[in-house]
């Protein structure tokens, strides 16, 4: 055995750090926890904003009813526009529009959306809003 420096040259040098097993297990663990609270936080987010896009687009389309209605004197006829397009709600007007009623709703569509606790949301001509889902969603 060779002697450097007052030491054996099979020890290790005591200015050796770095993080052990169990150290970098805590770590993980702790991260993991952080994770599991802040996604689905972050999903319920998502769901919201894109619930405030579907409302202003049901007004949109209540906008463009009531211009109908104002340029024809009825709602038969009216159509919805294919330029309001989502990715996450369909919308529809069913029943179909009479002389001086219509219903616009808006159907989450793809399977993220679809969980969303308001479900479908309607929008009429005295604008009446009601959801499938729970109350107070509009």
């Amino acid at each position: 055995m060779v002697i450097e420096g007052g030491r054996s040259s099979k020890q290790k040098p005591s200015n050796l750090k770095g993080f052990t097993l169990l150290e970098l297990m805590i770590v993980i663990t702790i991260i993991a926890i952080l994770a599991s609270i802040a996604f689905p936080s972050y999903q319920e987010s998502v769901k919201k904003s894109r619930r405030g896009a579907a409302k202003a687009d049901l007004v949109e389309l209540a906008n463009l009813m009531e211009r109908y209605f104002t340029e024809n004197n009825t709602y038969i006829g009216a159509t919805l526009p294919t330029s309001i397009n989502s990715d996450h709600y369909a919308y529809t007007s069913t029943p179909a529009p009479t002389i001086s009623t219509f219903t616009l709703s808006a159907t989450p569509s793809t399977s993220s959306q679809s969980s969303d606790k308001c479900g479908t949301m309607t929008l009429n001509q005295v604008g009446l809003k009601t959801t499938t889902g729970t109350a107070g969603c509009w």
